[in-house]
């Protein structure tokens, strides 16, 4: 697998990152990609199909100049910006058993993350959820994924250092919300890792023996204008 720690300028070119990652690895030009990026600036991201009124405090964001994308994958609403890291895994769906269905992926990536994080913690680190990774009861990190016929993308985000106070202003409480929230608001739901973002990094470099860097990145230019920077597609739903 390869590594790819890059933070491109805008959220439009980070989303748009990630897909051509897929992309590339899907039409066999790219292989099996670990990518970790940090947000430069905070932003909303909805998940594929999520309906912008129900998950979204759309007036909120409107009135704090509050950026709204789409990602290509599933998943809830949820709050970009600094003390954020995020992470892409681009992995071939042929021949891996592990990655056979939605469940299977998750149960294999999110195990392999809750060892990692708990050997870094020196504390116990659960799965909830299904897909997200909380310590004493409190979450953090939310992760989704996208399959196509030969290649995944499964990536999250790690709340290190993030202005959680920010959530409650932009967020509303989730349409669907896992049995262990038992209807907490965010700020009594989240919390951050405080840990420094290059241990995270490293520790998911070993995680998946993420060994040579990736030199180069296919283009996500037209991707970024045909898609991620238009409210056709950010505000579809």
């Amino acid at each position: 697998m390869q590594y790819l720690d890059l933070t491109l300028s805008s959220p439009a070119a980070n989303l748009a990152c990630d897909e051509a990652l897929l992309e590339a690895c899907e039409e066999q030009a790219g292989g099996e990609v670990l990518r970790v990026w940090e947000p430069l600036q905070h932003f909303v991201v909805v998940g594929f199909s999520n309906r912008i009124a129900r998950e979204v405090n759309a007036a909120a964001c409107r009135r704090e100049h509050m950026g709204i994308y789409r990602r290509c994958s599933g998943g809830g609403a949820v709050l970009q910006g600094p003390g954020c890291l995020n992470y892409t895994l681009i992995l071939r769906l042929d021949g891996n058993a592990a990655l056979q269905n939605i469940s299977a992926a998750n149960r294999y990536i999110m195990g392999r993350h809750r060892d990692a994080l708990s050997a870094l913690l020196g504390r116990p680190v659960r799965v909830q959820g299904h897909t997200d990774l909380s310590v004493a009861g409190l979450k953090f990190s939310g992760n989704a994924q996208r399959r196509k016929r030969h290649a995944l993308i499964f990536h999250g985000t790690f709340l290190l250092r993030f202005d959680l106070s920010l959530m409650e202003r932009f967020l509303p409480m989730p349409s669907r919300q896992p049995d262990y929230r038992e209807g907490r608001l965010h700020g009594s739901f989240l919390t951050n890792l405080l840990l420094p973002a290059e241990a995270v990094k490293e520790a998911l470099r070993r995680t998946w023996s993420a060994g040579t860097v990736l030199e180069v990145v296919p283009d996500c230019r037209k991707l970024v204008v045909e898609k991620y920077s238009l409210d056709e597609w950010n505000l579809k739903f």
